[in-house]
């Protein structure tokens, strides 16, 4: 069951025009309320599964907010795993 606050993270993920200002760690409080499995890499790794679709993604440092490029890949990787903006 998705709150609020990641409905409104899930929305701004599918905004257009992309944004660049969604802090990494809403991004992952989402991936969890949607029953995604996420695990540690090495250094800011992070690996994701949801739904049958694996993903890999770098947390963003030194900032705490998802760069544009890595918003429109976990727009297509939740396409992807069959999660549509609400």
């Amino acid at each position: 069951m998705l709150n609020r606050k990641h409905k409104l993270t899930l929305r701004a993920i599918f905004a257009r025009p992309v944004q660049s200002s969604i802090a990494w760690k809403d991004i992952e409080a989402l991936l969890v309320a949607l029953g995604a499995e996420l695990s540690e890499g090495s250094g800011s790794i992070v690996r994701i599964a949801l739904n049958t679709r694996r993903a890999v993604f770098h947390r963003p440092h030194p900032r705490k907010e998802a760069d544009k490029g890595a918003v429109k890949s976990m727009q297509r990787f939740l396409k992807e795993a069959g999660v549509k903006p609400c």
